[in-house]
């Protein structure tokens, strides 16, 4: 199952200040359209059907179905960049 780390938590919260979103709300990480092997963050009040819900403190963030099993031994990292503009990136766990 995909990990967070601290600093992709930090990341996501900022992400969501000032969103319009729901208490509820995460991060969902699914393959890009007609770009096989490419995966997009966006925003998600809500898990789609199939989605695996990843929490961590107060923090969630939804998997699609179809990109669990690529996901399954990273960990989600964060760094720093322009307010509201972190750049995220995958690690494989040792």
């Amino acid at each position: 199952m995909l990990t967070l780390t601290d600093n992709a938590v930090v990341a996501i919260r900022d992400l969501m200040v000032g969103e319009e979103v729901s208490a509820d709300a995460g991060l969902r990480i699914s393959p890009k359209a007609d770009e096989a092997g490419t995966l997009e963050v966006s925003l998600a009040n809500t898990p789609q059907s199939g989605d695996q819900v990843v929490e961590k403190e107060d923090v969630r963030v939804f998997v699609a179905q179809d990109a669990v099993q690529i996901l399954d031994d990273k960990s989600l990292d964060a760094q720093p960049g322009n307010p509201g503009q972190p750049a995220f990136r995958l690690d494989r766990r040792a």
